[in-house]
């Protein structure tokens, strides 16, 4: 929920892209914590070896995104 709650807070505030950027990678921060919550909860039981790969590698993807978003922020308004 913080990721996407840190994406909308961000585009909120678009005008700047000081800003914006803060919050995508406060987004990012918050994908980071969730992958080592997922590894946590394999690890006390509450999901199984499967289900941890699947999620992380679905984590791992939605990092990805959010740093080319991040990085293309950066581009577009450098470009003004």
């Amino acid at each position: 929920m913080s990721i996407a709650l840190n994406i909308a807070e961000g585009y909120g505030r678009k005008d700047s892209a000081a800003e914006f950027k803060h919050f995508l990678r406060n987004a990012l921060g918050s994908c980071n914590e969730t992958r080592v919550l997922v590894d946590v909860s394999v690890d006390l039981g509450y999901i199984n070896k499967e289900q941890h790969l699947r999620l992380s590698q679905e984590y791992e993807i939605l990092s990805k995104q959010l740093y080319r978003l991040k990085e293309s922020w950066t581009k577009k308004k450098s470009d003004i």
